[in-house]
């Protein structure tokens, strides 16, 4: 497969996630996805905020968010973000307590 092909299959399957996500998904809490995967959709929209800034293109935390979110990430919050309960939050700690920062 050449470079160019596999470039566009990652940039469809990263699409996708992202649909998953933020259409398919929004009953999934970022503070679950966090739990069980190491990862959530802020850590996806801060990736690609990085990867754009590696390419010299400016773009903010809260650029990213919006960026990946579709919207301003506090209205997705707003609709879709639900507070984290105690058990959430205590296995949050759990999985993180030994995670390098």
């Amino acid at each position: 497969m050449d470079e160019q092909t596999q470039t566009e299959l990652e940039a469809a399957a990263f699409r996708r996630l992202r649909a998953h996500l933020m259409n398919d998904r929004t009953d999934v809490q970022n503070i679950d996805l966090m739990n069980l995967a190491g990862f959530c959709r802020n850590c996806l929209a801060r990736w690609y905020q990085e990867a754009a800034n590696e390419r010299g293109i400016e773009m903010s935390k809260e650029e990213g968010r919006a960026a990946f979110y579709g919207m301003p990430y506090e209205a997705w919050k707003a609709e879709f973000q639900t507070e984290a309960s105690d058990d959430q939050k205590d296995a949050f700690e759990e999985a993180h307590k030994n995670m390098p920062v």
